[in-house]
């Protein structure tokens, strides 16, 4: 990996070069994307069986394009039992943690006859998106679709795009039971989230769609955004590393390398105020993508964005931190908890050595759905929160707004906005 003296010209160029790898950034393929939403809308059913003929090489019918208990079923069979028991050891802790993230409505009443409050609501249905192509991801489905049963979605469903062979994959189809899902359809691409976002035939329209995805369904949902609510327009995985010399140049190599296999353009960086640590560090990754199976896809994502910052001090390399505003930040310093409150900016934070970033991915219970391309700046982790809808609420007496309605009608009349001042006037004018 290239080592490099942290300035701030260094770390300028450095995130423009992360923000390239936006979603925002892939203009050319808007048209494409609107075509495919905007046939869907039209047509529907026959356009979303259309394209997945065309892109997953399938033929659907409003007969096959929904999973069957049958076939839920077969894939209980194909999938390990040791898998499964692990499957459901991290859907407990993803229930576990996820409950306490749980609002409820509260009301506030005061004997001069006022009542304010709030009255929480889960959204009554959402629509879960679950990556297909490359890799297999059963952990996505279970931090998709555990926050929403937290919540009380009423139903949840879910899409992922078929096999060669017309079938979703057994261990995607058995964490959907697991968590939850009450309908699953084998529909991936923009054409999946067209079809939840306006419905088909087959699909029904959802309020909200969520998860993850390739550049076409970022950007399909990005273009729907408006019609239905969504969670993120997520962008490549990345990691970045805070180290001094205390750190293990080795589990520091292997995390970093447990991101950059994601896909060529996921970002793997080491902010560090070792150089030593720097080198050996270099050292440790180069040894072990000689021996790791994606070894191409790793090369490729480090060769574009993979970086080892060294620091004057460990202030500057905090604030190198802050401005990246990494998915996933691990902290690897003599004392961690004292670095850990001055990070402002991370999706995920992982602190000490033996907190490595797939802890969090697979089991340990918090969200794995988190803000990328410095959106950590102002987003959050995917939560019970995405899934619950909050409205206000009001009541007052007669004697209470008696009390106040002379400074409501002065406020609306400042604004030239007499019917507002009409509305409260007209309880307490004299006939």
């Amino acid at each position: 990996m290239r080592i490099e003296t942290l300035d701030e010209s260094t770390k300028s160029h450095l995130l423009k070069e992360l923000l390239r790898r936006s979603p925002d950034n892939y203009g050319k393929y808007e048209a494409g994307v609107q075509e495919i939403l905007s046939n869907v809308r039209e047509k529907r059913d026959e356009a979303v069986f259309a394209y997945t003929e065309k892109f997953d090489g399938v033929k659907l019918s409003a007969k096959n394009v929904k999973v069957t208990e049958e076939e839920i079923a077969e894939a209980y069979e194909k999938v390990d039992e040791g898998l499964l028991q692990v499957i459901r050891k991290a859907l407990k802790n993803i229930e576990d943690y996820h409950a306490k993230q749980m609002q409820y409505s509260w009301f506030d009443s005061k004997p001069d006859g006022t009542m304010l409050g709030q009255k929480v609501t889960p959204l009554w249905r959402v629509g879960v998106y679950v990556p297909g192509g490359k890799a297999v991801y059963p952990s996505s489905v279970l931090m998709n679709i555990v926050p929403a049963k937290v919540a009380g979605v009423n139903e949840i469903v879910m899409v992922t795009p078929p096999g060669k062979d017309g079938k979703v994959c057994p261990t995607t189809l058995v964490a959907a039971k697991e968590a939850g899902a009450d309908v699953v359809y084998k529909v991936g691409g923009a054409q999946a989230v067209a079809a939840l976002a306006y419905g088909t035939e087959s699909i029904p329209k959802v309020d909200k769609i969520v998860g993850p995805g390739n550049i076409y369904v970022a950007l399909a949902k990005k273009a729907v955004y408006g019609h239905v609510s969504i969670d993120s327009i997520a962008g490549p995985s990345e990691i970045l590393v805070l180290a001094d010399e205390t750190a293990n140049p080795r589990y520091v190599a292997a995390d970093l390398l447990s991101q950059a296999e994601h896909d060529e353009l996921a970002s793997a960086i080491l902010v560090t105020t070792s150089r030593k640590l720097a080198q050996q560090v270099s050292v440790e990754v180069d040894g072990f993508v000689k021996v790791l199976s994606r070894a191409e896809i790793i090369k490729k994502s480090l060769e574009n964005y993979g970086h080892i910052l060294v620091a004057d001090n460990l202030e500057d390399a905090i604030d190198a931190v802050n401005e990246i505003a990494s998915e996933h930040l691990e902290i690897m310093t003599a004392d961690p908890y004292q670095v850990m409150m001055k990070v402002r900016n991370a999706g995920a934070i992982f602190i000490g050595e033996y907190s490595s970033e797939p802890l969090g991915d697979y089991f340990a219970g918090p969200n794995h759905i988190l803000p990328t391309n410095g959106t950590a700046k102002f987003f959050s982790p995917l939560s019970v929160d995405d899934f619950l809808k909050k409205s206000s609420l009001i009541a007052y007496s007669r004697e209470a707004l008696e009390k106040v309605h002379e400074d409501i009608e002065r406020f609306a009349k400042a604004e030239q906005l007499t019917a507002h001042a009409n509305s409260i006037e007209v309880r307490f004018a004299r006939k």
